[in-house]
């Protein structure tokens, strides 16, 4: 007879006194097909399942049980087809993280705060990671605690939504009710003994009354200890070069160290008939990251260095990240049965660099320690005029009509630092701007749309979206989308689109420019990114930036065989011409002609440089599974969800170099072999999840295993240093126990497992200070421990 322990009884007693709570949980989760979506579509009454394209709907407890407050990793964990990577030691890129949807540019889809555009951050990637080039949204900035869910429109939209649509649209939908609330304070680290985090947050709502509207408040705030996963030195000695002694760990290569807060209203107030809406977020980050460490010995300073740093030093780049933005707007319905939607939008991201624990090698021990380096500030203003109405034309059913207007102002800046950020070689690890390098730009676009959507019959249902776009800096767009969807039966559906889009480069694209120093195996380069109109990138072959172009087709089913069960495939595929990157690095070191060139337009020293070009057109192919299915039990409830998603990008055509370009020798290309291959095989080539569960009365329990395929890094110009990382499973657990109905705490374990990716081989991985790559589709930290205690009314 088998054993029953003291946790099996305790568990069955608990099954058999909750059957109502557990039924009530059902029919909650069952519910979320019939949950109305506003991504996508002008159809009030459209739901999840009634899509013509494919919608992922995440709730605050799927986000909750990620076991993460950043928004964008809990995404990652959430989306079979979101891939956010964790590099270190990338400058401002570790600090503002991009994301990618379906393996395409994080700039190629475009984020949504309550249906409306939000603002890009003022960084431009312009490092060695995952993203490369990309100007995007930081989705860190936003509080998990102010999101009501999350709608992943996985589909290309910019015929309804504008540029950056390519990919798709996440809309996130901020909570709004008058009434309810909560409280959690939570912290964790992970198993090797770092990375220690705190967090607390909270939200409110508050009905005005007298049916005067509502107002939702939510705050979070929090600090993250760095983590550090470099290895030791295993080079041969006596050490020459930027490295430590032999056997010494002296980098630091992980997640940063970052102070956190973030604040968020969103407002409803009954004017009339009509209804005045307002929306508002603020965040503040500081966010310390690390470069690369400089030995005693670095560029021959050993004299100079005996005096400050005698053991050498780890310069820190320091970032104070800033987003703020308001959203203010007034909609009602008409005499003529027009729903109309005005609104006004604004938003802003500035980042204020430092380089700390540094010096400038120009001005000797007199040099300070700490240097401003400058800043950069992006601001959006969108003026929107939105109608729909419901129209018959024929068909069965009424269809509903939409047009709109759209006008977007943009500014982008880059600010110089002080001189002695600057001066002669400037701050070790991150040099400042230069009075050369800053300037303030400016661009302005208005937009004209229309959709047409509508049921045919009971069974058929379909969509027309077409919208105009002519902008200030580089010419108009036309972009269409026609989707449709059909149910044979109840259980079995049909969908698929076609779509046109287009990506506009982003200001900072068009202009950033700097010089850092870069090191590749202990050598310093340093290195120029020149803005393509300028003088410098053009003298290297550079030609002003245009739009990106794309067509994308998919075609899905829909399938719910028994209730409860609910189960979708949509393949896809998406081709984009003249897509926007950011150039290999242009070694010219050696390359007289080219400091010729340089040393004309008062640029010297600059051993590598750079420029954004419309260089490749990219086909990206794939399909997403995504299954779920809702077991009710005597007295409990069963959630268990499978989803995998395969993609593949190629580079199918790579633009000439420019004749500039080609008569300064014959290996300098604009798209190495490394650049095309992180574009090809960079993120994984596939992703696996499962996750389940299992709900009763007072206890919760979660755990989630996803794979996550392998990905290749590619040498600049060795093959035989090519390597790929073999696919990996982790594995999150979490339990949550409420003693009452308001009360819940919570214990888990992220990666519990203590998973790592493959190590790099030694000729990758700096004499093996670097061992892990920063492609890793879940970063190198290892196992992260936490708790977490909320209260909620």
């Amino acid at each position: 007879m088998p054993r029953i322990t003291p946790l099996a009884l305790a568990l069955s007693s608990l099954l058999a006194a909750t059957p109502a709570l557990a039924q009530q949980q059902a029919d909650k989760d069952a519910r979320t097909l019939d949950t109305l979506i506003v991504t996508g579509t002008r159809v009030a009454d459209r739901t999840v399942a009634e899509s013509q394209s494919p919608i992922d709907i995440l709730t605050p407890e799927t986000l909750e049980a990620t076991g993460t407050t950043e928004l964008a990793t809990a995404l990652a964990r959430a989306l079979p087809s979101l891939n956010f990577p964790r590099p270190g030691m990338a400058d401002g890129t570790s600090g503002v993280r991009p994301a990618q949807l379906r393996g395409l540019s994080p700039d190629q889809v475009l984020i949504l705060v309550n249906g409306k555009r939000r603002h890009i951050s003022a960084l431009v990637n312009v490092n060695g990671t995952i993203g490369r080039g990309s100007s995007a949204v930081d989705l860190n900035t936003i509080p998990v605690a102010a999101i009501e869910r999350v709608e992943v429109l996985r589909d290309g939209a910019s015929a309804q939504y504008g540029s950056d649509a390519i990919g798709g649209v996440v809309n996130i939908v901020l909570k709004g009710s008058g009434e309810g609330g909560s409280i959690a304070l939570g912290g964790g680290q992970y198993s090797e003994g770092d990375g220690k985090q705190w967090q607390l947050s909270g939200d409110a709502g508050l009905d005005l009354g007298g049916g005067a509207g509502t107002i939702h408040v939510a705050a979070q705030t929090g600090h993250q200890d760095m983590t550090n996963r470099a290895g030791p030195y295993q080079g041969s000695a006596p050490n020459t070069g930027n490295f430590p002694g032999v056997g010494q760990t002296a980098f630091k290569l992980g997640d940063p160290d970052v102070d956190h807060a973030a604040l968020s209203l969103n407002a409803n107030l009954n004017i009339g008939e009509n209804n005045l809406y307002v929306s508002a977020m603020s965040s503040k980050r500081d966010i310390t990251s690390f470069a690369f460490y400089r030995s005693k010995n670095h560029s021959g300073q050993g004299a100079l260095l005996a005096q400050v740093y005698p053991d050498g030093y780890v310069p820190e780049i320091n970032q104070d990240a800033r987003d703020r933005s308001v959203v203010v707007g007034l909609k009602g319905v008409s005499a003529g049965g027009w729903n109309w939607d005005f609104s006004y939008n604004l938003g802003d991201s500035r980042l204020d660099f430092r380089t700390q624990n540094t010096i400038n090698y120009a001005l000797g021990t007199a040099s300070p320690r700490s240097f401003y380096d400058g800043a950069l500030q992006y601001t959006q203003q969108v003026v929107n005029a939105d109608f729909s109405k419901a129209v018959n034309i024929g068909l069965e059913y009424p269809a509903t009509l939409s047009l709109g207007a759209e006008h977007r102002e943009e500014t982008w800046e880059q600010s110089a630092g002080e001189a002695s950020s600057y001066f002669g070689s400037g701050a070790q690890g991150f040099g400042g701007f230069t009075p050369r390098n800053a300037g303030n730009y400016e661009r302005h676009n208005y937009a004209l749309y229309a959709g047409l959507e509508g049921d045919f019959t009971e069974k058929f249902s379909a969509g027309l979206a077409g919208r105009y776009e002519d902008y200030s800096d580089f010419g108009d767009q036309f972009s269409g989308k026609l989707s449709a969807r059909y149910a044979f039966t109840e259980k079995a559906a049909l969908r698929g689109t076609v779509a046109t889009g287009f990506r506009a480069p982003s200001l900072a694209q068009q202009h950033y420019q700097a010089v850092t120093t870069n090191i590749t195996s202990g050598v310093a380069y340093e290195t120029g990114t020149f803005p393509a109109a300028g003088a410098a990138a053009q003298a290297l072959g550079a030609e002003p930036l245009q739009a990106e172009t794309s067509l994308s087709y998919s075609l899905g089913l829909v399938l719910q065989p028994v209730e409860r069960l609910y189960l979708t495939i949509d393949a896809y595929r998406i081709e984009i011409d003249d897509r926007i990157v950011l150039s290999s690095n242009l070694n010219i070191a050696n390359n007289a002609a080219a400091q010729a060139l340089l040393a004309g337009l008062g640029i010297t020293n600059v051993t590598s440089a750079r420029y954004f070009n419309n260089a490749i057109d990219t086909r990206t192919r794939g399909v997403d599974v995504v299954g779920s299915w809702n077991v009710p039990l005597d007295a409990s409830n069963l959630n268990l969800t499978a989803s995998y998603n395969y993609n593949k990008t190629e580079v199918t055509r790579i633009a000439p170099n420019p004749a500039a370009l080609s008569a300064l020798g014959a290996n300098l290309e604009r798209m190495g072999r490394d650049e095309r291959g992180r574009i090809e095989e960079g993120s994984p080539r596939d992703k696996f999840a499962l996750t389940a569960g299992w709900n009763l009365q007072r206890w919760d329990f979660n755990a989630g295993a996803t794979r996550y395929g392998e990905v290749t890094a590619r040498h600049a110009s060795n093959p035989a240093q090519d390597q790929t990382y073999g696919g990996k499973w982790t594995l999150d657990l979490s339990v949550n126990f409420r003693p009452n109905q308001h009360w819940v705490a919570t214990l888990g374990a992220d990666n519990a497992l203590d998973e790592y990716p493959e190590e790099n081989v030694y000729a990758n991985s700096t004499f093996g200070m670097f061992p892990y790559s920063l492609y890793s589709p879940f970063g190198f930290n290892g196992r992260y421990v936490y708790g977490r205690v909320s209260y909620k009314w």
